[in-house]
């Protein structure tokens, strides 16, 4: 098939037209989610959940806690491998694929310490162009020292193996490997592959940090996300150091509302762009990691956070009202107040123009790029600070009201109606991404 030549004649409406598709094709990918899958709000999922140590967790840890007579922990074993007290050792996760001849086992990094504690998990490139994880992961492993390693630490920095050869986000058939957890051995490739991580390895955690970036050309500031009314998961996140935390429910399918569901406390760390190499985004989550493997007592400090960052129970995406092109005049991690200009967003073809502007004082938690973006599209993530106690008490206080809120006495039979939230026409396009 060949295109148009010299010779083809052109009308000044057709060459609009040609304009028109380029721009729509250059802003949005074909069968893209516009958000990155932790951006998915689920109101309805606020709740406190009693978290106990799955049986899998339970028997993992026994067999690292549980310390031979002479007070030396025993081998650990996964994947059909074993990984020697005081050494580290990579392993191989094969996921179960169509072409098993021509498949590639994911290597997994597992270091053993000599002395008996937690076991510790980190998965990194669910999305294959999640590239920043893969360099914590590297480093946080290489740096520790198994001989006076108190526990376990396993890293699989490279999940989505099949995305991160291509440079793309999803699986061979378009699927976000992140909405398919914790899996199913007779579905579809995607949940046959979640399902293989979660059984053979994340089932084994007890505690996991999923590693993430921005999506779709979108950057955001390293912070964790939990959902901030476990008490178990404020916990850990609080070991954590002085990251700043969002609190979000997690969307269903995603590892870590499944290894949450399990009894495994679980938070997601996001830092910086896909892409790319970000050497801030890499240092700021590795300083995290490392000061939660100390604070678990894992391994001796070695640096510290300073000022401890904030909550932030609310946030929102801010969204363009017109097509073209995205100038951003605010920065990563700026505090913005109510009113301010954030960007604008320029029509190149009619010079029309309009500002993007906060409804709420707040902070720059992820933005876009500069780019072309379409109306609607979701530019700048704001989040309003609250404190770690008032979200609880916020939970506390609604558990509460459900609780004790009782049906009215219907004056004639009760009409059946369906059971759904209300969600805000802003959430619902968000919702339809998932």
């Amino acid at each position: 098939m060949t295109g148009p030549t010299s010779s083809t004649p052109c009308s000044k409406t057709g060459w609009l037209l040609a304009t028109s598709l380029l721009l729509a094709c250059v802003a949005q990918p074909l069968q893209a989610t516009e958000l990155e899958d932790e951006d998915l709000p689920q109101p309805d999922q606020v709740h406190i959940l009693p978290v106990s140590p799955s049986p899998a967790a339970e028997e993992a840890g026994d067999a690292t806690a549980v310390p031979h007579e002479d007070g030396s922990p025993v081998p650990f074993h996964l994947l059909g491998g074993e990984v020697k007290p005081g050494a580290i050792n990579t392993l191989y996760w094969s996921p179960e694929q169509s072409f098993a001849s021509i498949a590639t086992p994911v290597p997994v990094l597992v270091a053993h310490g000599a002395r008996p504690g937690p076991i510790v998990c980190m998965t990194a490139a669910v999305h294959g162009d999640e590239l920043n994880g893969i360099e914590m992961v590297r480093r946080v492993m290489y740096q520790l020292e198994p001989e006076k390693l108190s526990g376990t630490v396993v890293g699989v920095p490279i999940v989505n193996l099949d995305g991160f050869r291509r440079g793309e986000r999803y699986l061979a058939d378009r699927r976000d490997l992140n909405r398919y957890f914790p899996g199913n051995p007779q579905g579809s490739s995607a949940a046959r592959i979640a399902y293989s991580l979660f059984a053979e390895i994340v089932s084994h955690c007890q505690f996991l940090a999923d590693l993430h970036t921005g999506s779709l050309r979108r950057v955001n500031l390293t912070q964790l996300r939990g959902d901030m009314t476990d008490p178990n998961i404020v916990e850990f996140a609080r070991k954590f150091g002085g990251i700043t935390v969002l609190h979000s429910a997690a969307p269903t399918g995603t590892l870590r509302r499944a290894a949450s569901d399990a009894g495994i406390p679980t938070v997601t760390m996001e830092a910086g762009g896909p892409n790319r190499l970000e050497e801030s985004a890499v240092d700021s989550g590795v300083q995290a990691i490392e000061t939660m493997l100390d604070n678990l007592g894992m391994r001796k400090a070695r640096r510290f956070w300073g000022t401890p960052q904030p909550v932030f129970y609310e946030s929102r995406w801010l969204r363009a009202n017109q097509g073209g092109i995205l100038m951003s005049k605010v920065k990563l991690d700026e505090n913005v107040r109510r009113g301010q200009v954030l960007g604008t967003v320029t029509d190149p073809i009619t010079n029309t123009g309009s500002a993007i502007i906060a409804p709420f004082a707040g902070r720059v938690l992820g933005m876009a790029e500069n780019q072309v973006v379409h109306t609607g599209f979701a530019a700048y993530h704001i989040g309003i600070e609250k404190a770690p106690e008032e979200v609880q008490e916020e939970a506390r206080e609604e558990a509460r009201e459900k609780e004790t809120r009782e049906p009215a006495a219907p004056s004639e039979p009760a009409r059946q109606e369906p059971d759904a939230p209300v969600v805000e026409e802003d959430d619902a396009e968000e919702h339809r991404n998932e």
